[in-house]
This record gives C-alpha cells, structure tokens and sequence, in this order.
C-alpha cells in the first residue's frame, strides 16, 4: 500500500505544516452551501513524508476505501500543484504523471476566503474516531 503512495521532500521542516495548511483549502466544492471537502492529507511515517489521498488513509486503516482512478488523478494533480508552488519536491514524479485530474474538478481556496467556507475533512490523521 505504502508504495503507491506520493513520497515528497519538504523544503525546510518549518513547511510541513505549511502544506498542511494549503491541503486543507483544497479539494472538491459545494459552491451552494460554501463547504470543501479536503482531499488530500500530508502523512509523516517512518521519517518520510507522503501526499495521500483520503481513501487511501481508510484503507491504511483497514476501512473500506473505493479509491479509485478518479480520487488518483486528484491526488496526483494536487500533489504536482504543490510542488509547482515549490512547498514540496516528488520524490519518484514519474507516479504523478497519470492520472491527472483537471484542475477545473478541484476547488483551491484562496487564503483570504478560508473563513467564508466550511473546511471539512473526512479523515483526521492522529486522531481515533468514535465510529
């Protein structure tokens, strides 16, 4: 499982919380009710940090996941965004190569209208759910 995943490099350390941040402003958009489901999550495990996709943690978990080619190219398509933005470096960028999403399926946020939508996740990494 952990080989599909996106391996990145940060900038500085300080940036990990940085991409963090910028994940949670991007993703797919109820433009009506003004909420963004976040797609994608930065995961540090064993010293390496990865973009993952948040059906991808479901299936870390041993949840039922559909991870499909659609929520791939999103993952891939965020994650090249990112490191356009120069916050992270792919470390193998022949895994975001296909599929890609086009941009125009994935809501980025500006900063200065976070507090005009809802921010939602459907994963919370670190934290146990009570379901």
């Amino acid at each position: 499982m952990i080989e599909n995943m996106i391996e990145v490099k940060l900038t500085s350390e300080d940036d990990f919380l940085k991409v963090r941040e910028t994940l949670t402003r991007i993703g797919i958009a109820s433009r009506k009710d003004k909420i963004l489901y976040q797609s994608c999550h930065i995961l540090h495990k064993q010293g390496k940090y990865y973009i993952v996709h948040f059906k991808e943690l479901f299936a870390l978990d041993g949840k039922p996941s559909n991870f499909e080619e659609a929520d791939i190219g999103r993952r891939n398509a965020i994650t090249n965004l990112i490191a356009e933005w120069g916050l992270v470096t792919i470390v193998d960028p022949n895994k975001t190569k296909e599929p890609v999403a086009p941009l125009s399926q994935i809501k980025i946020l500006p900063h200065k209208e976070k507090n005009e939508w809802e921010l939602v996740a459907k994963y919370n990494i670190g934290r146990k759910s009570n379901s």
